[in-house]
């Protein structure tokens, strides 16, 4: 089932997706309904450049988030660093389980269309093809919600 990324904004003026009600709480279906709002923010990020919703739904050592995070304020939709599909979409979410530590984990099949992405105005532009990876996660508990505790992406 994709993502709920259809309210993704693509300029800057628009206002950060906000955690629905499914994703609040520790169960497993709140960490799956978590990790769906977590991909729009990714995508809100990759939008407008605004990080900070992101990372507030990150736990503060997660070094994939803050990776994503810090090339995205850079690199976005809204300073023309990105153009065409690259909405991220969820194709497939594997099932979540709860480790004995309290988190939960999983891995998901994403897909992103053709995109092109300049690290700069006056860089040349790196055309990316349609392709599809799998975001490997870990989410914990931070006070009564779910928070990306880490993720690792790897093509497929």
């Amino acid at each position: 089932m994709p993502s709920a990324s259809a309210s993704t904004p693509t300029s800057s003026g628009a206002k950060a997706p906000e955690r629905p009600a499914a994703a609040n709480g520790l169960t497993l279906a709140a960490a799956e309904a978590f990790y769906r709002y977590y991909i729009d923010l990714k995508n809100y990020a990759a939008a407008t450049g605004d990080t900070k919703s992101l990372m507030a739904a990150s736990e503060s050592g997660c070094e994939g988030c803050s990776d994503y995070a810090n090339y995205v304020a850079k690199v976005n939709v809204a300073n023309g660093g990105i153009s065409g599909d690259y909405i991220e979409k969820i194709k497939e979410l594997n099932q979540l389980t709860r480790g004995s530590t309290g988190r939960v984990g999983g891995s998901a099949v994403i897909a992103v269309g053709n995109f092109t992405t300049k690290n700069s105005p006056t860089a040349t532009p790196i055309i990316s093809q349609p392709a599809e990876y799998t975001d490997t996660i870990s989410l914990s508990p931070k006070g009564q919600n779910w928070v990306m505790y880490e993720m690792l992406f790897e093509e497929r």
